[in-house]
């Protein structure tokens, strides 16, 4: 997993409330655990104006100009800023795949569906929640045709860059610490390979009968 320490991007606004995870990557896509491959059809029902199917040539699809993610001076951001309860629906990790796929390494929103919350942090995405005032403050900036590009520091725990000045926020400093050095489960559990060789080695000692 690719570690987060600190990310400066321009913020693309998403401007609705209980995003689900249908919409962020439909059920038709969900044919592969390797990971990648699903950036193309990230929000594909609000990106492109035709039906999305798998094996389309998504570069000849006709695309929703009045969505954030085609329009210009969006291009190229990696952070994403949502409403209320994003991320609601079935639990399908696809759709963090999805958005890291795509390039988005944050989200800021007021408040994230609880498993998709947690699967953000297993793989590399940073999820920030703030208060209303303060995400309502960054979508107006964002939408005005100035944009906002927002420096997010994951150490000191700091975004800067918009009008509001540094804002802080809070974060699990387990899961902080997992993302700083780049550690999913897998790697978190081979931290301690040493000790786990070590107890086999007793096992087969103790209980030879088992093996």
């Amino acid at each position: 997993m690719k570690a987060f320490t600190r990310l400066v991007s321009r913020a693309v606004p998403i401007d609705r409330a209980n995003v689900d995870t249908d919409a962020i990557l439909a059920k038709q896509f969900m044919k592969s655990i390797s990971r990648t491959g699903f950036g193309a059809n990230l929000f594909d029902q609000w990106r492109y104006l035709d039906k999305g199917e798998p094996g389309m040539d998504h570069e000849t699809r006709p695309k929703n100009p009045d969505f954030p993610l085609n329009m210009p001076r969006y291009s190229g951001a990696r952070i994403l800023l949502a409403r209320d309860n994003f991320g609601c629906g079935s639990s399908r990790e696809h759709a963090v795949w999805a958005l890291v796929d795509y390039g988005i390494r944050a989200l800021i929103a007021p408040s994230f569906a609880d498993i998709f919350y947690g699967n953000c942090f297993k793989n590399g995405l940073l999820p920030i929640q703030l208060d209303h005032a303060l995400v309502a403050s960054l979508f107006a900036q964002a939408q005005d045709e100035g944009g906002v590009t927002l420096a997010i520091d994951l150490e000191r725990q700091t975004i800067e860059g918009s009008g509001d000045g540094v804002i802080e926020f809070a974060i699990p400093a387990e899961r902080k610490r997992k993302l700083l050095a780049g550690l999913d489960d897998i790697a978190l559990t081979l931290e301690k390979a040493g000790r786990i060789r070590e107890y086999e080695t007793r096992r087969k000692l103790e209980e030879p009968w088992l093996f």
